[in-house]
């Protein structure tokens, strides 16, 4: 049976580590019928950290997809007719940094967000990445303040740092009765009554009971502030603000507020504590009630691969189908799974799509609806949904997958490049190709990780996001794979650059009897455009010095020479090429020998344009008692840090530094050392950055070394 689509609501919980973003997810599950029993994350059993290694470290480490059904609205009774049942598709991504590539290609098929913060540690460092990164995509969101039973929650101040540190507009539509221990219910501002929940039923039912006098104030303070937003955002509801404030009705309330959201204008804010299964019905009926619905969302545009024009796909399940791949995943029992949201359209199991990347058509034998790690075979799936399909050849992360007659790319992703790399080698003779497939499915899982051989020394070098990363790569490779590997010491993945502009004739010449080789190119290197990345190669030859069949050859050589620097080897990655002039000889000159005096004409005049090294800075966040603050600010000079920032949260001092990646291995455990175990850090990675003289001579002796 087809589903209304106006009921279809595709969220994602997305968080700091340790927010509460898996327990959450449990809750939802328990109060949706879905699980009879809750999982606890400290036990290891939840439903959605089903990986071993998410079990045994307590965290999220792949973004986990689920499905259940909400009757909406809750009023604490049976199911009536007016009542609907809401579907949900739910994901729940890690919280971890090195992780982030999960909440990248989660957002990016949602339509809204449910953002936890903990209301003891408020705004944390991953909170603002995540922030940002749904920004980006513009999903609609709703606030959710977690652990309020636990000592020194505070759900106001948790407000005010949304509003401060991520410059949103967050408002609150509920207020906590009680909190720490004593937590037990909440303030509805909305329908200005309170809900106080019982203790003995996990929470599932609750009394709807009057605002506690001590709180009428306050609650009717925040009422009028909320008003007031919502006013201010519906020029209709203003008139009526400004003639009696009370005249606007529950409805006019919520209209405005799920108009506001999804125009990112309010971030409405709601608390709660998952764990002691209190306020997630509540935020569940908030999910139905301001989050969008596929259809409120903006059509899906796309282009046209055949024309390059721009094209749309409605939301409809009439419209040609249309979707985009955003996961790969592999099941042991069924094989390789796309991850994948269609747009619009409709596709049925057993059918063909194109796959507009590779111009192929695939065949999708099965359609899954995802649970965990668990799946529900489905006939067909249509627009709106989320679902895994099997059988496919070639669908890699980001692909788009459209009807045959009707093709359309949407806009794929982008990821960041991975900026540690280790060298693995198997430990038996045996697993040498064992090692390369895993790997090798392994990439094609995951974005952020890459597999390259050095050229110099014939190592298998793995790169990824951050230790913890390629930790749990090489442990995969272990219990997923059956692979034992030996790892070398970690090694940061430097870049190189130019710095200036520099002029160079390259003549390539070669006799050896017979036909010779010739080549003759004048052009000019400089740093590419701030923001630009690859190469940008332009020719600006008249009058056919050098004929048009080679100038692509010189733009390949070129290309070519950006992957091994010409310092250390290192790629580069942005560059400027103009090719001003050139000759040529009617019979030595061919393409080759066109690509080979661009690659060589790059390694000499590379020299000139100021060639240097680029070492990943990462951006730290130390948070620790205040006695400590000097050891740890010390020991970050000495780590050529660059500190930007110190404040207080939460009783303890802040501080905030820029520091060079290669100085932070084995950082945690200094850190421990310092603060007698007290403080407690979180690295992202910044930017990059030129490396110091000094440095920058080890890092290429070092690259040399291994040549020699």
């Amino acid at each position: 049976m087809a589903r209304d689509l106006k009921y279809t609501r595709n969220i994602g919980i997305a968080a700091h580590i340790d927010a509460g973003k898996t327990t959450t997810t449990e809750r939802v599950l328990f109060y949706t019928g879905v699980s009879h029993k809750i999982g606890e994350v400290h036990d290891g059993a939840s439903t959605m950290d089903w990986m071993e290694q998410e079990a045994e470290r307590g965290i999220t480490i792949t973004s986990a997809a689920t499905t259940c059904t909400w009757n909406f609205p809750l009023e604490n009774s049976e199911p009536t007719p007016e009542t609907k049942g809401y579907h949900f598709n739910i994901i729940d991504t890690p919280g971890h940094v090195d992780f982030t590539v999960e909440v990248n290609r989660s957002l990016r098929v949602l339509d809204g967000l449910v953002f936890l913060f903990s209301a003891v540690d408020g705004v944390e460092p991953q909170s603002e990445t995540n922030w940002r990164l749904a920004d980006n995509y513009k999903v609609p969101r709703i606030g959710f303040v977690n652990k309020m039973d636990r000592q020194g929650s505070n759900f106001l101040g948790v407000c005010q740092q949304v509003k401060d540190m991520l410059k949103s507009n967050a408002v609150p539509i509920v207020l906590n009765i009680g909190d720490e221990a004593d937590f037990k219910g909440i303030v509805d501002l909305v329908k200005n009554r309170a809900i106080i929940w019982h203790e003995d039923n996990y929470g599932s039912t609750f009394d709807v009971v009057e605002i506690p006098e001590e709180l009428k104030e306050e609650a009717k303070k925040y009422r009028a502030l909320l008003i007031e937003e919502v006013a201010t955002y519906d020029e209709n509801l203003l008139e009526k603000f400004m003639e009696d404030e009370d005249s606007i009705t529950e409805e006019e309330v919520h209209a405005a507020l799920r108009a506001a959201v999804m125009d990112m204008a309010i971030i409405p804010m709601v608390c709660g504590s998952a764990f002691k299964n209190k306020g997630v019905q509540f935020l569940l009926d908030a999910v139905c009630r301001y989050l969008p619905s596929p259809l409120d969302r903006d059509n899906i545009v796309g282009t046209n691969p055949d024309s390059g024009e721009e094209e749309t796909r409605k939301p409809d399940a009439k419209a040609p189908f249309a979707a985009l791949a955003f996961k790969i995943a592999t099941d042991p029992f069924v094989g390789r799974l796309a991850f994948f949201r269609a747009y619009s359209g409709r596709l049925d199991a057993g059918s063909y799509v194109l796959n507009n990347r590779s111009g192929k058509k695939e065949r999708i034998s099965r359609i899954y609806q995802m649970h965990s790690n668990k799946q529900n075979a489905i006939d067909y799936i249509e627009a709106g949904d989320i679902g895994a399909a099997v059988g496919f050849k070639d669908i890699k992360t980001g692909d788009t997958l459209s009807d045959e007659k009707h093709p359309i790319v949407l806009e794929s992703m982008d990821f960041p490049d991975p900026v540690i790399g280790i060298a693995v080698e198997p430990k038996t003779k045996a697993d040498v190709d064992k090692l390369g497939m895993a790997l090798g499915k392994l990439a094609e899982e995951d974005p952020t990780f890459t597999v390259r051989t050095d050229e110099a020394s014939g190592q298998t070098i793995i790169s990824g996001m951050g230790e913890l990363h390629l930790d749990i790569i090489v442990d995969r490779l272990k219990r997923e794979f059956k692979v034992e590997v030996n790892e070398g010491q970690p090694q940061v993945e430097y870049k190189e650059a130019i710095t200036r502009s520099a002029d160079h004739r390259e003549v390539y010449k070669k006799q050896s009897g017979g036909r010779g080789k010739f080549a003759d190119i004048v052009f000019t290197i400089e740093p590419a455009e701030e923001g630009k990345s690859g190469l940008e190669f332009e020719s600006v030859i008249k009058g056919g010095n050098v004929p048009k069949e080679f100038i692509p050859s010189v733009e390949k050589g070129f290309k070519q020479a950006m992957i091994n620097g010409p310092l250390a080897g290192y790629e580069i990655d942005a560059l400027k090429v103009t090719l001003k002039d050139g000759s040529y000889h009617d019979v030595d000159s061919d393409q080759l020998s066109f690509e080979l005096a661009a690659k060589l004409g790059f390694k000499a005049a590379a020299k000139a344009a100021g060639a240097v090294i680029m070492e990943p800075i990462m951006k730290l966040e130390v948070l620790t008692p205040e006695e400590n603050m000097g050891d740890i600010v010390g020991d970050l000079n000495r780590r050529r840090g660059q500190v930007n920032d110190m404040g207080d949260r939460a009783g303890s001092k802040v501080v905030k530094a820029n520091v060079p990646l290669s100085e932070m291995f084995g950082y945690v455990t200094s850190l421990r050392t310092l603060s007698s175990g007290r403080a407690t850090s979180t690295m992202e990675f910044s930017h990059y950055a030129e490396t110091p003289s000094n440095i920058s001579e080890e890092v290429i002796k070092a690259a040399k070394g291994v040549e020699a």
